[in-house]
């Protein structure tokens, strides 16, 4: 009895060769290779051999069935290249131009920061960064915040678990390793690596345990500025300030300090501005940023003679700067990567 006819390969191609449908090559492939196929009953009987037949029988099996399946995925392709070439016009206009590709643009949050990095660079500042995982004492204690200060509350700040070690930054003591809370801590360690005169801005990512809400977020982005010379008063804080402001938000926009509190700067100011091209608050006095004169203290901690230099700080939120340019009223809107909405400052 033959179990596995020698012709087989060939009589499967003939008939394959005729098939025209996909359909009716699948029926065709479950006569030879489906459960009731000719190579499933042909492996079934390989139990009427011999233990000594069976290996010869099991090779020419697989070399069979692998032929037969190479032809069915043959058939398969060749129907399928047909197919398409069905569904493509008669003639084909290769003058026609190519759709207009998509491309990326620079996202809002970024193209705020780059805009303020160059209205500071064009009078004498240059940017520098810093590690966004700091210490207590770079935080806090170098900007004369001291440990009763609500800032420092677990409550307010991310700290790290205590058995975290960081191989960029070195702790003292008992100190804790937190998410920063302000890019401050980038002027201090500026001032730690180079004496006056300074003038630098340290724009970057910052955390504070916030609720998520329209007007809140637990991690946002600062740019702050620092100057650091001899004689340096309220004269250059509003002057520079003042400059920045109209700049960013047009040559007609008012300016005004109020007093404030701040630890790290003395005296410490609200600085509230007035324009007209800002939609339903045009002509509005709002608060914008913060900003002061630079402690002693601060000064003191970084090694800096207090009695021969000033200087002052500011910081700005660049979220809070987008949302009143452009009219946003929510800020979860910069975090969600919804294309309808970036792409409207694509540039």
């Amino acid at each position: 009895m033959e179990l596995l006819r020698s012709d087989l390969v060939e009589e499967a191609r003939e008939k394959i060769a005729t098939v025209d449908s996909s359909s009716a090559l699948e029926s065709l492939k479950a006569e030879f290779l489906g459960p009731n196929g000719v190579i499933r009953k042909a492996s079934q009987a390989v139990r009427q051999l011999t233990p000594e037949e069976r290996p010869a029988f099991g090779h020419q099996l697989n070399t069979v069935k692998d032929a037969i399946v190479s032809l069915f995925i043959t058939k398969a392709q060749e129907l399928s290249d047909r197919n398409l070439l069905s569904q493509l016009p008669q003639s084909l206009d290769v003058t026609l131009n190519a759709r207009d590709l998509w491309r990326g643009s620079i996202h809002p949050l970024t193209q705020v920061r780059e805009e303020l990095e160059d209205i500071f660079h064009q009078i004498g500042f240059v940017t520098v960064d810093g590690p966004e995982v700091e210490t207590e004492w770079f935080c806090f204690d170098a900007l004369n915040t001291p440990p009763s200060h609500p800032a420092r509350d677990a409550m307010d700040t991310f700290f790290l678990p205590e058995d975290v070690t960081m191989h960029t930054t070195s702790k003292h003591a008992d100190e804790r390793y937190i998410l920063r809370s302000h890019t401050s801590t980038v002027q201090i360690r500026t001032m730690l690596k180079e004496k006056p005169p300074l003038r630098v801005v340290s724009p970057g990512r910052t955390f504070r345990r916030d609720t998520v809400d329209a007007t809140h977020s637990a991690n946002f982005h600062q740019f702050e500025a620092l100057y650091v010379d001899e004689r340096v008063s309220v004269c250059d804080l509003y002057a520079t300030l003042d400059y920045a402001m109209k700049r960013f938000f047009g040559k007609n926009t008012q300016t005004r300090l109020r007093p404030s509190f701040f630890p790290f700067t003395e005296p410490s100011f609200e600085m509230d501005f007035r324009a007209q091209n800002i939609g339903k608050l045009s002509d509005q006095w709002i608060e914008v940023l913060g900003c002061g004169l630079v402690d002693p203290n601060v000064f003191e901690a970084v090694g800096i003679d207090p009695t021969r230099y000033a200087g002052f700080a500011a910081g700005f939120g660049i979220e809070r700067l987008a949302m009143l340019r452009y009219g946003i009223d929510d800020v979860r809107l910069f975090y969600q990567n919804d294309l309808r909405f970036l792409d409207q400052f694509a540039r």
